[in-house]
């Protein structure tokens, strides 16, 4: 589904410039559930954000489906990221003025004209309660974000990045923010998730993970280190 081919990434960082990736090769097979751990530093994050088209190699290709992230247009990138992936990010990014169902269904109304959401909204909201009580929020969904636990809005992420029912799902330190149990739970979503088909690349530094991941690999000074799988 998803590969990345001699991936360089280097930022600048005052008079310095920095390698965060150099000439980084990555597969990921649809259904799987792929674990990249590594240090901070390592360039776990820079890779997500490549591979989920938040941000752009230096040089190397990235392709989805066999097509290259490079040639897309700016809106056929837009419509990648809006329907193809679905994001799950360590601090949440909720947007606290809205509710909870709200935040869950926004990506929905995201490029859509007033007519085209209008359209659709009666379809949005039903989707959105069927994930937040998938995800066991249903009782939540008129609460404001910050009424809610730190795992609570990580529920509510998750449910955020399954809206459009994207085919890939990217995870940055989902339970980095998190304690123990309540990560665990998270994992444990991830973990179903990927079972019912659920195709999952998840970055942290978390062990727990090999628990739940299909396979691990090992990022270490922007290189694939190693290469494991599950027990």
């Amino acid at each position: 589904m998803l590969e990345a081919e001699g991936l360089y990434k280097s930022y600048r960082m005052g008079e310095a410039e920095v390698s965060v990736l150099k000439g980084l090769d990555l597969e990921v097979n649809r259904g799987e559930f792929l674990a990249i751990v590594g240090a901070s530093g390592s360039g776990k994050s820079t890779l997500l954000h490549i591979l989920g088209a938040l941000d752009r190699p230096d040089k190397g290709v990235v392709r989805f489906e066999g097509r290259e992230l490079s040639r897309m247009t700016y809106g056929e990138l837009n419509r990648f990221r809006n329907k193809m992936v679905g994001f799950v990010f360590q601090f949440y990014h909720l947007l606290d003025e809205l509710s909870v169902l709200e935040n869950v269904f926004l990506p929905a109304m995201a490029g859509r004209s007033t007519f085209g959401w209008l359209s659709c909204r009666r379809w949005a909201k039903r989707r959105g309660m069927e994930l937040l009580s998938r995800l066991g929020l249903s009782d939540r969904a008129e609460h404001k974000p910050y009424q809610l636990s730190g795992g609570e809005r990580q529920r509510v992420a998750i449910g955020r990045a399954l809206m459009n029912e994207p085919q890939l799902l990217l995870a940055d330190e989902p339970t980095g923010n998190l304690d123990s149990a309540t990560g665990n739970a998270i994992l444990k979503i991830f973990e179903e998730l990927n079972t019912a088909g659920q195709t999952i690349v998840m970055v942290s530094h978390d062990e727990r993970i090999g628990q739940k991941a299909g396979r691990i690999i090992t990022l270490a000074d922007g290189r694939i280190e190693q290469k494991n799988t599950s027990g």
